[in-house]
């Protein structure tokens, strides 16, 4: 098994400073969209020349890097080990580096680490698949995105939200309504029904792994996931809570199967630096995605 940690410093930087192409699409069509001279379109276009600058310059399009989230997909016969070991080195160097801020602090002595390596994190999901290559998928979520996430049991009798997809939309409208623009809207929603609490947040996070405007399989769910981004785009919140037509970027959800006596709907938000990136190793070979 091959020594990945430069290549895994290379997708630090990558996920950090270079915001993928369906992400900035989807802030381009919102500019246009907003009215000309307004406070929407001036954050979006200021967003839109951040994410230029970063890029150009490689540095980190936010400067709160966030908490690195892996989902490591290997072939039978590699070291999750060895991978783990070289994924937590990498996360050293890129720190070195400056592709990331130091960000893991210890919550008994409230004492950074100072190389984002600590206990749990970075995060990291193995899963080994019957393909035989490898596939990282990294995304970095930020603090700010990830206050903002809310987890609720159904039936919800505050806002007469059921247990069914009714309820779902309700609590999700709800969850953008409070985050206002606090998690740096516009914004993405991540959302699992179902699950225990812990299933729930993981699945809900898994979402942000696809791109913009992937709908669902399940043509329940993808017509509720239409539903909801266009309903939450009509509350007027707007980029950074300034008001305009864009509050969510878009709306994705799964399931997981559940207990008969608990309904969870976890509502995961990403901001709209909706960093992440891809590494794929066939033998000698690592492309970026």
């Amino acid at each position: 098994m091959q020594d990945l940690t430069d290549a895994f410093v290379e997708l630090f930087r990558r996920a950090a400073t270079d915001l993928p192409p369906d992400v900035e699409n989807a802030l381009r069509q919102a500019y246009e969209r907003e009215e000309p001279g307004s406070p929407a379109q001036s954050v979006l276009g200021n967003i839109l020349e951040n994410v230029n600058l970063a890029r150009k310059q490689s540095t980190p399009i936010c400067q709160d890097t966030g908490t690195p989230i892996f989902y490591v997909y290997y072939p039978a016969g590699w070291s999750t080990i060895k991978l783990r070991e070289q994924i937590e080195e990498a996360a050293r160097r890129a720190t070195a580096k400056s592709y990331l801020r130091p960000n893991a602090v210890d919550s008994l002595t409230g004492k950074n680490s100072g190389d984002n390596t600590g206990e749990d994190f970075p995060v990291i999901h193995f899963v080994e698949w019957e393909n035989d290559y490898l596939q990282v998928d990294l995304a970095l979520k930020g603090g700010g995105s990830e206050n903002c996430g809310v987890q609720y049991k159904l039936p919800f009798n505050e806002l007469h939200a059921g247990r069914d997809l009714e309820g779902v939309r309700r609590v999700a409208l709800d969850a953008v309504e409070k985050a206002q623009g606090l998690g740096c809207a516009p914004g993405i929603l991540g959302i699992a029904i179902g699950g225990d609490r812990g299933t729930g947040y993981e699945v809900s996070k898994r979402q942000f792994f696809r791109n913009i405007g992937q709908r669902s399989e399940t043509p329940e769910l993808a017509d509720l996931e239409e539903r909801i981004y266009e309903e939450a785009n009509m509350l007027g919140i707007g980029p950074m809570g300034f008001g305009g037509k864009t509050t969510v970027l878009d709306v994705q959800i799964d399931r997981a199967h559940r207990l008969p006596a608990s309904y969870f709907v976890t509502v995961s938000y990403m901001c709209w630096a909706c960093r992440r990136h891809r590494m794929i190793v066939r033998g000698d070979e690592i492309t970026y995605q």
